[in-house]
């Protein structure tokens, strides 16, 4: 902890200094065109901020704007308690995937720092995170993540240290169209990441740049990373939530909640009970395994989590298909106004895992709406994400979350 800090105080002084100075940020006569990142300027007047977790991917962002001649500034947030990221590899800002990002940062000759955002993380992702577990909903804290920190407070700091721009390693693509910047799936979809930044903003999406968007799969960028001699080239991708490094989400949240799993009763749609539970936390809409109510003919799935009985309702697979999805908190990033029109036809995406599929998006105000699927998904939870997507091209319209069953 002592060691983080002392790296965001040399990083307080260094973004001082900077501000103190007076850059001559002239640009390039048009006919020299635009560098790679969209900038009438070289590389050696740009700066950029680039987001480094320590793994494959943001180090080659950062290695290959780099060696282009760009003016890096490697920035890694630590995000929870070091000592119990040490223990763990495949998370990702862990503690050694800080030693990671610092190591890329010198054999690549660009400054590195490390910043403690332990508090902000806590109160912007992992307090939200154990709240939605005990109402019953499935969350998605990475999307929080790229919300409320990566594309919030960092973003803001790549501006303080005067930044023309911020880089990360996601794989999603930003192009320009007619009226701006457009977010577009990755071209590798089995790489895409974009269920998980479609709350982006269009002002956040103005200054973020995704190189890595455009590879045609993963083994270019390890072949990238080889080719810069990076020590994270061969590094496995991280699996885990970062803060649940053995992917038991029950146990982080009865450290966070004491009490939290309070037991009930696993009960039939038809009203028969069927058994007890230890905590409505350990069980989501969807699951099969593991509910312990062997013997039963038919197999039974979670349909319903009932918080305020304690409950977990379970039915056969038939009563998890879903229609109609209602959705709030929409980031929109279409060209017209999202409520200019009483419906929009576009391909959805309720699970990061699921590809999008056909669905009718009808407006409700500007930030919520009705989501009527052209044919039935199962295991649809509250909490999960619901994104939109053009049916034929690749561009991103953004999306919402689910707030209740439908």
């Amino acid at each position: 902890m002592k060691a983080a800090l002392e790296t965001t105080k040399d990083f307080h002084i260094f973004r001082k200094s900077l501000l103190s100075l007076n850059l001559n940020k002239m640009a390039l006569d048009d006919t020299k065109g635009l560098n790679s990142l969209g900038f009438p300027k070289p590389p050696s007047e740009t700066r950029v901020v680039v987001a480094m977790s320590g793994g494959v991917d943001s180090s080659v962002v950062a290695a290959e704007l780099a060696q282009e001649g760009y003016d890096v500034v490697g920035v890694t947030l630590q995000l929870y308690d070091h000592g119990a990221a040490l223990a763990k590899k495949g998370a990702c800002c862990a503690g050694v995937d800080i030693h990671d990002a610092r190591r890329v940062a010198e054999d690549m000759n660009f400054p590195h720092y490390v910043l403690d955002y332990e508090n902000i993380f806590r109160d912007a992702v992992i307090d939200e995170f154990a709240d939605s577990y005990l109402a019953g909903a499935t969350p998605v804290p990475c999307i929080r993540c790229n919300e409320r920190v990566k594309f919030k407070d960092l973003l803001e700091t790549a501006k303080d240290l005067d930044a023309d721009c911020m880089a990360t390693g996601h794989y999603i693509q930003r192009k320009v169209g007619v009226a701006g910047a457009e977010l577009h799936r990755a071209a590798d979809h089995a790489r895409d990441q974009s269920y998980f930044l479609f709350s982006t903003t269009p002002e956040q999406l103005d200054y973020l740049r995704f190189p890595l968007g455009h590879l045609a799969s993963k083994d270019e960028t390890r072949a990238l990373a080889t080719k810069h001699g990076l020590v994270v080239a061969d590094k496995p991708d991280s699996q885990d939530i970062c803060f649940v490094p053995d992917g038991n989400y029950a146990n982080v949240i009865e450290k966070l909640r004491p009490g939290a799993a309070e037991p009930g009763q696993i009960v039939h749609a038809d009203g028969r009970i069927l058994g007890e539970h230890k905590g409505v936390i350990h069980y989501t809409i969807g699951q099969r395994r593991g509910l312990g109510i062997g013997g039963l003919d038919d197999p039974l799935y979670v349909v319903k989590l009932d918080v305020d009985t304690k409950s977990v309702v379970v039915g056969p697979k038939e009563m998890l298909a879903t229609r109609v999805v209602p959705v709030r908190e929409i980031n929109w990033l279409g060209d017209e106004r999202f409520d200019s029109r009483p419906e929009w036809r576009v391909a959805v995406k309720v699970r990061s895992t699921r590809p999008p599929t056909e669905a009718v998006v009808r407006p409700v105000s500007a930030t919520e709406a009705e989501v009527e699927l052209m044919v039935a998904e199962e295991g649809v939870s509250p909490g999960q994400a619901c994104v939109f997507y053009d049916t034929e091209g690749s561009r991103v319209y953004g999306g919402g979350w689910i707030w209740r069953g439908a």
